[in-house]
């Protein structure tokens, strides 16, 4: 029988988890609500139910205890994602402006808190606070916006990769930084040695016994072991690594980077995700339980500073980086550092994590928790004002240094007929078609690598950012016959194209975009034509699914022209609106096809042996033989397998005469 005590400490303790999960769940629909980040919303109602304020839960130090495992499950993700597949793709980037940015943080963060009197260790550990980004907030952020693919997406994330491996490292470092003061020498090498011995360990165990063992339970063949194993595999190496003098994160870490090499990694993360997103909610709700409203009163000033130094402290030094380091534009590199200028998830690991080793006092973590939940609350409006700040700055930078503005070479006197601002695959198989038809062009893009690896075959093409309007002049768009804007950023595309229009009046610029939300603001701006790849793969799913049907190509042609000249209203209309019947319509108008004819066709039939007409009302204008086309063919004209028939007809009297030939060649 279980002691009255016990149980009611599990009763206590279900219903804690109970009203944490219903907390999460209301701080997730209320910022969902408000278009703000969720995030944010679990903070902030974790801040609301903690001991500081309502006091829902009056023990968040025993919730905190199991939310943690949301930050083992975040490890073992980012370790199945990031070591081979992402390095390689981010690689250079991800070296140099996510390194320069963690270490300049660090290093200039600790300068600072070491002049103002804090210990080495402590000094050294709030700069890797500081240093973090919210991996969850920013590609979420992103991804909503579209701006993933954008240049300066791609620079946030090659630096989030970099912080995200980075914290292994400085977890393990936290030991040392604690010990430094009291151990001696000896003691010190000897920690050093336990840890790079346990680390050895854990790798060699987790290295040869993690495939293996993925191997056995993939050929059972029983997708529950599969998901226990997923289970076991993410907390038991986080308890391997916890006895072996790791820490649970760095464990966990390391069972994600042995796992990732597995056929089965793919698995493992669709197994693994869902738990990490209900109980990182549950973690980042308990962090907000653990601030307290007091410091704001006590240590206000503080609070104001360490939020005020994240903000500007990363926000510069990644603005500084990527020009110098990446030879991105001013523009691109401010605001990927708006956009990353917040504390993270981590931040909140390695802040429990020191404050557990002393390293960090009550009242100091407590300074680092609310800035840190500051920061991620003004997130979201400091990256909806990025495009124009970044915009501003850019322009004074090229007002003080024009002289030395990256711009493509020198003019020559011949005026480039097409200007394509984008060098993607897009402008890459615009110009091989513009090549190919002899019609000059100059080609401008602001990744560097790209255009130095194009210049290498073809010399139109140029590094330079588009958004400056004196780049826009030295390509001379007044004087193009055609501008094409081909870029992934839709924040620059949009302005882009209000520049160019400002520029050349006349001159029609062509927009590629990838969704419907930015159809009706580049129009605004004045695009001459948006290309929404949206829209083009919602049209040419109906053609194929038309074609599949028997409707001729005519007929599918004219349908899918007509959705574009109604500037895709047809498809930008609810879904429980039906067509317009005039568009209907138009799959059913008599017009001229090419059909072709079946092989197989018995000797010697005829058109009027078929009783083409008859049948299936179609008139045969010309028969296309081997090349060779025959007009106007008399109803005695032997027809022949390969042929191609241009015949008149609706969609009906098509479909009709299709089957007609096929039942002709199967010799019914």
């Amino acid at each position: 029988m279980v002691a009255p005590s016990i149980a009611l400490d599990e009763s206590g303790l279900l219903f804690e988890l109970i009203l944490l999960l219903a907390l999460t769940a209301t701080g997730l629909a209320l910022f969902e609500r408000l278009g703000l980040p969720a995030i944010a919303g679990f903070l902030v109602v974790g801040a609301l139910a903690g001991p500081g304020a309502l006091g829902l839960v009056a023990d968040p130090e025993r919730v905190r205890a199991l939310a943690e495992m949301g930050v083992i499950f975040l490890l073992f993700e980012i370790g199945l994602e990031l070591p081979i597949e992402r390095l390689r793709e981010l690689g250079k980037t991800a070296l140099l402006a996510g390194g320069s940015q963690v270490l300049l943080t660090i290093a200039l963060v600790a300068a600072a808190a070491s002049l103002v009197g804090l210990p080495g260790p402590t000094a050294w550990i709030l700069g890797g606070l500081v240093a973090m980004s919210s991996t969850a907030l920013v590609m979420r952020i992103l991804a909503d916006e579209g701006q993933i693919e954008a240049p300066h997406g791609q620079l946030a994330i090659a630096v989030l990769v970099f912080q995200d491996l980075a914290i292994v490292p400085l977890l393990l470092a936290i030991p040392f930084l604690a010990g430094g003061s009291d151990q001696g020498a000896s003691d010190l090498l000897l920690s050093i040695g336990r840890m790079i011995g346990g680390l050895a360990l854990v790798l060699l165990i987790l290295r040869f016994g993690v495939p293996r063992l993925l191997n056995r339970v993939a050929e059972a063949r029983s997708p529950d072991l599969f998901s226990l194993l997923a289970l076991l595999l993410v907390l038991g190496s986080a308890f391997l690594a916890e006895e072996l003098g790791l820490t649970l994160a760095v464990g966990a870490f390391l069972a994600g980077v042995a796992a990732s090499s597995s056929p089965y990694a793919q698995q493992l993360f669709s197994e693994v995700v869902p738990l990490r997103g209900v109980i990182l909610g549950i973690f980042f709700t308990a962090v907000g339980m653990l601030f307290e409203p007091t410091v704001l009163l006590e240590h206000g000033a503080l609070v104001v500073l360490y939020l005020v130094t994240t903000l500007v402290l990363k926000t510069a030094i990644v603005a500084l980086a990527g020009p110098v380091l990446i030879q991105s534009s001013l523009r691109v590199s401010l605001l990927a550092g708006l956009v990353l200028s917040q504390t993270g998830e981590f931040s909140f690991v390695l802040a429990e994590a020191a404050r557990q080793a002393d390293l960090l006092s009550e009242s100091l973590y407590q300074v680092v928790l609310a800035g840190s939940i500051f920061s991620l609350l003004l997130s979201p409006f400091v990256i909806r004002i990025a495009p124009g700040l970044s915009d501003s700055v850019a322009r004074w930078w090229e007002g003080r240094l024009a002289h030395e503005e990256s711009e493509p070479a020198a003019e020559t006197r011949e005026v480039p007929r097409v200007i394509m601002i984008g060098y993607g695959p897009a402008g890459q198989t615009l110009t091989r078609l513009l090549r190919a038809i002899e019609i000059p062009y100059r080609v401008i893009d602001a990744n560097a690598r790209s255009v130095r690896a194009a210049q290498d075959h073809d010399p139109a093409v140029f590094f330079g950012d588009a958004t400056r309007p004196t780049v826009l002049r030295h390509l001379g768009v007044e004087n193009a016959r055609l501008v094409v804007v081909a870029i992934s950023d839709p924040l620059a595309t949009r302005r882009i194209v209000s520049r160019l229009r400002l520029l050349a009046p006349d001159v029609p610029i062509l927009a590629r975009t990838r969704f419907v939300r930015e159809v009706d603001p580049l129009d605004a701006a004045g695009a001459s034509t948006v290309v929404a790849e949206e829209f083009e793969g919602s049209i040419e799913l109906v053609a194929r699914s038309l074609d599949l049907f028997g409707i001729p190509a005519g007929a599918i042609a004219r349908f899918t022209e007509a959705l574009r000249e109604e500037g895709y209203g047809a498809i930008r209309s609810p879904a429980a609106l039906p067509l317009d019947p005039w568009l209907i319509e138009l799959l059913d108008e008599v017009g001229t096809e090419w059909v072709d004819v079946p092989e197989g066709l018995e000797a010697a039939t005829t058109l009027v042996g078929l009783n083409v007409r008859a049948h299936t009302g179609c008139s045969v204008l010309a028969v296309d033989r081997d090349g060779r086309s025959v007009a106007n063919p008399e109803p005695g004209f032997v027809l022949a397998g390969g042929d191609r028939l241009l015949v008149m007809g609706d969609s009906a009297s098509l479909s009709a005469l299709r089957q007609v030939l096929e039942d002709a060649s199967a010799g019914h």
